[in-house]
């Protein structure tokens, strides 16, 4: 029998090796530590020594674990009383909220019914109203045609009465003139002149008065003229004068005559002038109302044809019209897109200060501001987006679907258990109807309702689904231990929904494991915004028990009343649509892929693209593993036709033509292709001897980061006493705090290496290097650092050691050879130790040598190596100190690759 060491046989009495130790002390049994050896015969001497002790520690242990057990017993029923209570007031809590819900349901449905009667009335409303004035127009309509011709006419009587007077009042300047000249002449010559141009005047008058038309007439001018030949008192007796003569009385009463002409004239002109502009008002007015009109139902039916375009497409409308160009094009093709001369978009670069060449990348923000100066509505599609698709749906064609639902949460936390639990219960439940699985997703009907369960371990599918903006679940589950609490991987996954903008409902797990404190879990959740119902916030929780199955039935509930809450619809009457859960190559089946149809109805024959690979669909197999022919929305099938496998999270959609689906596919996988061999090669400190070599690489650009400003000034001080004769040291950045995804994204930018100093990168920084291959260090020790760094320079980045163990071995006697001094004879106990191993030799737990074996051989023979269970003999080099007992260990040391 083998040794056995003091703390294998504390182990075995139930006490620590310390009081093995003091035993062992009063029994004068030799030991020096924990680990030393001791022989059977001791052994045995212990064991008997010892019996009652140990018997006594039993008793003690079973009592201990006695009273344990009742003590668990005990917390046990206690804890069932109080999950029975809960459950009752969990019960009655529901029945509220249920009645609540119908009653604010009943009431939304009246506020609903008035609301649609008010505006059936308003309608009728508006439409009686129209057809009034439609009438009032067409009877105001009747007499415009011929008020035209007479406006016009109007226009031309006022036109000629103008004329008129302008050559009366010439007439009157000339005779004034003549009268001047004549003054001194005698009455009679004077008095026949003035008859005469009165006689002329009154022909002038008499005709032009002819010529105006009655209506024009005024009483007033027509008394003044009738009132000229009427005998007056003032004239008897002087006839002779009027006949020979004009006297003064004469002239006033002519003058007041073509006065009151004249104001009779210039009226009738000045009301003749404002019918016809008030005409012109009204005419004009109704054909700018008609004209609007006309615009209004053009726009209106351009509109309409767009929004059948954009069904006919399956695109949004707002889409058609604008211009798609990639993330990060070119001037050239900037130019092409736009159907203008590149010199136009040069010359506005120039003008913003930003002067670029033809083959030059643009930014987002210029080549928006470069469209908007010309006019051009664009849009710029991100690499994300260009393996995406856009849809537009006819709300009246959305009819209600099922929720597809998440679960999220740290690691055991009981996401496994919460679905088989779910998929158990359906089963069990025989009102609850049948319960599938599939590979990627699970389907479980509760109340005549099915809920679309997510499988897909771990957040890759998530996020991928995420960064390509396509919002598939539309409910996340996020389960929480309420013995354990608050996770880092908790805080992600409330990260993820909140910025997928999913409504989060919690399940507090572990509910009847002891120490559990649901209260505490709602406390913690609060600082991350996820607040319950019961506080005032908008997120349901739940106290659930996966391993037990309480509070199953209340979460699926839950789960439905966010889904009724968020009023699911999609549209099932076109070309399917969804997302890849996940895929893989089968040997028989070919490629198989899991797929989650969130839009349309996926038929068997279809022709569909999915990321980088298109095929037909050749077969369909729902959950349960039956072909089944279609699969409408929040349906999940497993299908096979696909060229190659696809990624998990990329989208899907079914094509007509399926020489359009290949090009499109090609398209992507030559893009792909071009993208992977124009990536930029990063400079880490393993390649970096070799790019100065290939001169790549002149300087070296580092992004320091650490925990106090201290720490960077004393490493920037070290860098910059470094030689830089080779290579210059850049920091370009440098700053206090964990390092982020903006620090990576300007390494990425600037081709540098970020140091961490007492500081560590946070998720999204280390998932975004891994993407873009910047390499991150961080040290703790400064001058560590600065080795590193140097060496990298000089091309002298030594590998990491690793040390593997190849074999141990006991030694069972010891003897003498020739030449060689004290050898062992040993039996080789587990691996294989090599003549070429180093050998470490232990005594009691303690390392007395460490070197390289001198000889090995089997009986007689030189041998290479021993293996498990063989005997042989060992020398080591420059030593003899060996013992029976001892303990011989082999390794050898591998060089490994620096990786970080």
């Amino acid at each position: 029998m083998a040794k056995v060491r003091v703390s294998t046989l504390a182990k075995e009495f139930g006490m620590t090796s310390k009081e093995l130790m003091g035993h062992l002390a009063e029994m004068k049994i030799p030991a020096k530590s924990a680990s030393s050896a001791l022989e059977d015969a001791y052994v045995a001497m212990v064991r008997k020594q010892l019996a009652s002790v140990i018997e006594a520690r039993a008793q003690e242990v079973e009592a201990a674990k006695q009273a344990e057990e009742q003590a668990a017993a005990a917390e046990e029923a206690a804890r069932a009383a109080e999950a029975e209570r809960e459950r009752i007031a969990a019960e009655k809590a529901r029945e509220e909220e249920r009645r609540q819900f119908a009653a604010a349901q009943a009431a939304e449905e009246a506020a609903r019914a008035e609301a649609e009667a008010k505006k059936k009335a308003e309608q009728e409303r508006l439409a009686r109203e129209k057809e009034e004035a439609a009438r009032e127009a067409q009877r105001r309509a009747v007499p415009a045609s011929d008020s035209g011709s007479r406006f016009r006419s109007l226009l031309d009587q006022i036109a000629a009465q103008e004329t008129v007077l302008k050559e009366k009042k010439d007439a009157e300047q000339k005779a004034k003139a003549e009268r001047g000249n004549r003054r001194g002449g005698n009455n009679d010559r004077r008095g026949g002149r003035r008859n005469d141009r009165n006689a002329s005047d009154n022909n002038s008058e008499r005709n032009a008065s002819e010529n105006r038309p009655h209506s024009h007439r005024t009483n007033a001018s027509n008394s003044v003229a009738a009132g000229m030949d009427f005998p007056n008192p003032d004239k008897q007796g002087k006839g002779k004068k009027r006949k020979g003569g004009h006297n003064n009385e004469e002239d006033h009463y002519s003058r007041m005559a073509r006065e009151a002409e004249e104001y009779s004239r210039e009226k009738v002109l000045e009301e003749a002038r404002a019918a016809v502009e008030e005409a012109s008002r009204e005419s004009t007015g109704r054909r700018k109302k008609r004209k609007e009109k006309r615009e209004r139902e053009a726009a209106k039916a351009q509109e309409e044809r767009k929004i059948e375009e954009a069904l006919a497409q399956g695109v949004n409308p707002e889409d058609l019209d604008a211009i798609k160009v990639s993330q990060g094009v070119t001037v050239q093709e900037l130019a092409e897109a736009l159907d203008v001369p590149a010199n136009d978009i040069i010359k506005r670069l120039f003008l913003l200060g930003t002067p670029l060449t033809m083959t030059q990348s643009m930014s987002d923000d210029l080549v928006e501001l470069v469209a908007d100066d010309l006019g051009r509505q664009i849009k710029i599609i991100t690499p994300e987006e260009e393996n995406t698709f856009s849809f537009y749906d006819d709300p009246a064609d959305l009819k209600p679907r099922a929720p597809v639902v998440t679960v999220m949460g740290h690691v055991d936390h009981g996401k496994t258990s919460l679905l088989d639990a779910i998929r158990h219960t359906g089963v069990a439940a025989g009102e609850a109807g049948g319960i599938t699985q599939a590979i990627g997703a699970s389907q479980v009907m509760i109340n005549d309702r099915k809920i679309t369960f997510i499988d897909t371990p771990g957040h890759a599918t998530f996020t991928a689904m995420r960064a390509r903006g396509a919002k598939v679940t539309d409910i996340v589950i996020l389960i929480v231990a309420a013995d354990d609490g608050v996770m880092p991987q908790t805080v992600e996954s409330i990260n993820h929904a909140k910025a997928a903008g999913v409504p989060i409902v919690v399940a507090v797990n572990k509910i009847d494991k002891p120490g559990a404190n649901p209260d505490r879990v709602r406390q913690e959740l609060t600082e991350y915004g996820v607040i319950p119902e019961e506080w005032g916030g908008q997120n349901m929780f739940v106290n659930i028990s996966a391993k037990q199955k309480i509070g199953i039935d209340d979460l699926l509930e839950t789960v439905l009343l966010q889904a009724d809450v968020l009023e699911l619809k999609a549209n099932p009457d076109t070309f399917a649509s969804g997302n890849v859960l996940e895929a893989k190559l089968d040997k028989g089946r070919g490629s198989v892929a899991t797929v989650l149809v969130t839009r349309g109805t996926l038929h068997v024959g279809d022709t569909l693209v999915a990321g980088l690979t298109y095929g037909r669909v050749r077969a369909m197999l729902d959950p349960k593993g039956r072909a089944v022919t279609e699969a409408g929305p929040s349906d999940a099938v497993e299908i096979l036709g696909l060229q190659s496998v696809p990624n998990a999270g990329d989208e899907f959609r079914v094509f007509e033509d399926e020489r359009e689906a290949r090009a499109l596919a090609d398209e992507r996988s030559l893009k792909a292709r071009i993208e992977e061999q124009s990536r930029v090669k990063h400079v880490t400190l393993e390649n970096l001897f070799e790019t100065i070599a290939d001169a790549e690489v002149k300087e070296l650009n580092l992004i320091i980061k650490a925990d106090v400003q201290g720490s960077i000034e004393a490493l920037q001080d070290s860098l910059d006493k470094m030689d830089q004769s080779e290579v210059r040291i850049n920091t370009i950045h440098s700053a206090v705090g964990a390092i982020n995804e903006t620090d990576v994204v300007l390494a990425d930018a600037s081709n540098a290496i970020i140091i961490g100093f007492g500081v560590r990168p946070d998720g999204k920084a280390r998932s975004a290097a891994e993407r873009e291959g910047v390499e991150i260090r961080c040290y703790d020790v400064i001058y560590k650092c600065l080795e590193e760094l140097d060496a990298a320079r000089i091309g002298m980045l030594k590998p990491t050691e690793v040390e593997v163990s190849t074999g141990t071995a006991t030694v069972l006697d010891t003897f003498k050879v020739p030449k060689v001094g004290i050898a062992a004879g040993v039996r080789v106990e587990e691996g294989e130790i090599a003549a070429t191993d180093s050998v470490r030799l232990v005594r009691d737990g303690i390392v007395v040598f460490n070197g390289k074996i001198a000889s090995m051989r089997h009986y007689k023979d030189e041998a290479k190596s021993l293996k498990s269970g063989s005997e042989g003999g060992i020398g080591l080099e420059n030593f003899q100190d060996i013992k029976p007992g001892d303990q011989i260990e082999g390794y050898r040391i591998d060089q490994v690759a620096r990786t970080e």
